[in-house]
């Protein structure tokens, strides 16, 4: 569910006309509902209820200020991955012992910079990261809290390029190595063990590779603690996905996925974390666009549009689907148009859709893309020395720009002239 509805023919971003903010902020522009990111935190919330436990937001999926602190207020703890999300993180207010590190690539600056701002725990993917940690923190004077990524080796059933759970992905340790590499870690002066981390790959539609990794999970907790490890947390990463296509048969409810750990890791007395992105920030975001240009080909349409694959490269990327639709509704009965929607940028893979069957729109009419809350200004660039686009927040019937874009002399201004020229 999302805040995006039609009033009276107008596509609404919770009580504003949609029309109203692109008069203010031009096209195009990314916009977010309140309302929205707080009803899909609480779901999760909701859905762990009766466990001790903390949902951390994901923020790679949507890393503005404005959403951390929404999302923060409502009692959220952040999941980063680099030294910039920790700092953007604590600008955003949120403490640091409701944050966790992951990635499998943290630098000793970056781990230094989380053990003197405070960190909740730092979810270790490898045994040269687990050297550097423990290094970093005893030269501190610190005891680092980690948890240790386990690839269980699980299909999660989705794109290729965002699942991270089989053998041959890049993340975590292969669990039949787990024992020898928590046994190495206990032996680490510098480091408090705490538990396990797991994170099988993202927009997971089903609801079978969580449980056989969590089954997994159970398992090595149980093995673990007979080795003499205080197993006490488990953070089970995110992933849960959303329907992108509104003929999409409907992904499984966070209350379902709650009921999952219940069954499968309740037993076991542990804090639970669990890191959502895309389901608290996908819906809960558009990207509008205004029309350029309708250009009639030998057999198609071409629907050319102000918003390109810089402003949101998912589609060019990972050939992902947005609903894509007019932000004014045409009259009943006009018959539909089939058209291939591209964006200005001069490449071929500026593709939005091809063959997409949809009402009639004309230059200067504006259109929206649904589903854009998550991976899409945060993966945004200036390619073609394209402005950055706004984002912008609503809150019921307010709305502020979160992100101004910038002027085309700020973008020129950041370069600098080596003095030979």
């Amino acid at each position: 569910m999302d805040h995006f509805l039609y009033r009276d023919g107008v596509l609404h971003a919770e009580d504003v006309p949609v029309p109203e903010i692109a008069a203010a902020v031009g096209t195009p522009f990314y916009v977010y509902s309140t309302a929205t990111l707080l009803r899909h935190f609480r779901l999760f919330d909701e859905a762990l209820e009766g466990t001790d436990h903390l949902v951390c937001y994901a923020m790679k999926a949507a890393s503005n200020q404005a959403i951390l602190k929404t999302l923060a207020q409502a009692g959220a703890g952040m999941d980063v991955v680099s030294g910039g999300e920790y700092l953007r993180a604590k600008a955003a207010g949120v403490p640091g012992d409701r944050i966790v590190f992951s990635g499998v690539g943290k630098t000793a600056a970056e781990i230094r910079l989380a053990l003197e701002g405070g960190i909740r725990q730092f979810n270790v993917e490898s045994e040269p990261e687990m050297e550097v940690l423990n290094a970093t923190a005893l030269s501190m004077g610190v005891i680092a809290p980690i948890t240790i990524r386990v690839n269980p080796d699980v299909d999660a059933k989705t794109h290729a390029k965002i699942a991270t759970g089989k053998s041959e992905n890049k993340f975590g340790i292969p669990i039949s190595r787990a024992l020898d590499v928590y046994a190495m870690a206990a032996g680490l002066p510098g480091l408090d063990v705490i538990g396990i981390d797991v994170h099988i790959g993202s927009q997971l539609t089903e609801l079978e590779p969580y449980e056989l990794a969590y089954q997994k999970v159970a398992e090595l907790t149980e093995m673990l603690r007979a080795e003499g490890h205080d197993i006490r947390r488990l953070d089970l990463g995110g992933g849960l996905g959303i329907p992108y296509a509104r003929d999409n048969q409907a992904p499984p409810l966070p209350s379902e996925y709650g009921a999952l750990v219940k069954r499968t890791l309740g037993h076991l007395d542990c804090e639970i974390e669990i890191e959502p992105g895309r389901l608290i920030a996908g819906n809960a975001g558009l990207m509008v666009s205004e029309v350029i240009y309708v250009k009639s080909g030998e057999d198609r349409d071409f629907l050319i549009i102000d918003g390109a694959m810089n402003d949101l490269i998912r589609p060019a990327m990972y050939d992902a689907y947005h609903d894509i639709v007019p932000v004014v509704e045409p009259d009943a009965g006009i018959e539909q148009a089939k058209y291939d929607i591209v964006g200005p940028v001069c490449e071929s893979g500026d593709t939005f859709a091809k063959a997409r069957v949809m009402p009639p729109v004309a230059s200067g009419e504006l259109v929206a893309f649904r589903s854009a809350g998550a991976y899409g200004a945060v993966m945004s660039s200036e390619y073609n020395s394209r402005p950055l686009i706004p984002e912008v927040l609503v809150h019921e019937d307010q709305f502020e720009v979160i992100r101004a874009r910038p002027t085309f002399d700020e973008m020129i201004n950041r370069d600098t002239i080596p003095s030979w020229l």
